[in-house]
């Protein structure tokens, strides 16, 4: 069975990029151009993730959030809001609001449909159906291993640790001081060195596909083709 997402944005060229390609990936998407109608989907519908737009009329995005993690039955569904770029307040009180996470407008469909892949998978959600077999590579957090096409890949604590923190954000682009500080701690000095030759340790064992240099800044985690 597909994964079943609700997206609620007032804006019809939104609602139909989004939701070609969210069905071009297999998902089953349901639409609504205000917060009331989105509860009504939700109160008679099981999903399990929700695209929310912060600014709509009637009921914004955040009234729609409060309500939906104070509601019995439907309080664990995911939520991932849509804010217009640098819009930092909005980003800031949709997570303060109970979201999940957030992507920033204009709407690039392969960073989106990364997102809610990663948000899926750390809740568990993404099934044998899944659109995302292709992709076909995890992470076992509680094995402390890699599954790639079936094959379990055991990594040295700090590749793994590595690989989980750049899988944590598809198209997210970690800066060094990122990546040090959130696998080497701040009690250890280590060179910058060291992040490339366990970036290169790690290409070597998953391929050199999944994870992109992006020169002068870092790293990021993106799905193969």
């Amino acid at each position: 069975m597909a994964n079943r997402i609700l997206l609620i944005d007032d804006e019809e060229d939104i609602q139909e990029i989004i939701s070609y390609n969210l069905i071009k990936e297999g998902y089953e998407v349901d639409t609504a151009s205000n917060g009331k109608d989105g509860l009504a989907f939700l109160y008679q519908k099981k999903y399990d993730l929700v695209l929310l737009d912060v600014m709509m009329p009637e009921m914004d995005g955040i009234e729609v959030c409060e309500t939906i993690r104070r509601t019995s039955g439907i309080k664990d569904t995911l939520i991932c809001f849509l804010t217009a770029r640098n819009e930092d307040y909005s980003q800031i009180a949709g997570l303060d609001a109970g979201g999940d996470d957030y992507v920033a407008k204009p709407i690039k469909p392969k960073v989106l449909v990364s997102r809610i892949n990663a948000m899926l998978r750390r809740k568990g959600l993404i099934g044998s159906d899944s659109p995302f077999n292709e992709h076909q590579i995890s992470v076992d957090r509680e094995r402390y291993l890699l599954v790639k096409k079936g094959n379990e890949i055991i990594l040295p604590r700090k590749e793994f640790e590595l690989i989980a923190l750049l899988m944590s954000k598809p198209e997210h682009v970690f800066d060094r001081d990122q990546i040090l500080n959130s696998v080497w701690g701040t009690d250890i000095i280590v060179g910058n060195r060291t992040i490339d030759v366990h970036i290169r340790k790690l290409r070597e064992k998953i391929g050199e596909e999944y994870i992109k240099t992006v020169k002068g800044i870092g790293y990021k985690f993106t799905y193969a083709e």
